[in-house]
């Protein structure tokens, strides 16, 4: 049976596995005041790998979000998601696809720095690297 401290872990676990994949949700379903739910106010959240300026806080990310109007995906996906867990700490990769207006889609890797807050554990560092070349053996 279980211990105490390995139920602990595996709620943890769970619990930045949705953190990462209600990003997409509230993106798409244009619930940017639902971002509060998965960053801290002062997240870093890194764009600069696409071109964009680095965006510190939660309104910057909401006003990037309403300039990139039309051109933002109309959906996110997210998977392969790895987390190094410590107690209030937590790192985690994983691959994000970002599908287009015209049915065109992006790969990305978030990398994320995820703390745990009153509210529950927030993202509080994500930097977001493009995947645009292959494997090369």
């Amino acid at each position: 049976m279980p211990d105490a401290d390995d139920l602990t872990d595996l709620a943890d676990r769970l619990a930045l596995h949705e953190l990462v994949a209600r990003h997409g949700h509230c993106v798409d379903a244009g619930d940017l005041a639902g971002l509060d739910q998965v960053f801290t106010d002062d997240v870093l959240y890194d764009v600069s790998a696409l071109g964009g300026e680095p965006l510190i806080g939660l309104a910057a990310i909401e006003e990037a979000a309403r300039a990139l109007g039309d051109r933002n995906p109309v959906a996110h996906h997210v998977t392969n998601v790895v987390v190094d867990l410590t107690p209030d700490r937590a790192s985690i990769v994983s691959k994000g696809l970002g599908v287009t207006t015209d049915g065109r889609v992006g790969s990305v890797v978030y990398e994320d720095v995820a703390v745990r807050t009153e509210a529950g554990w927030r993202i509080a560092r994500r930097i977001v690297h493009p995947r645009r070349t292959p494997l090369q053996p």
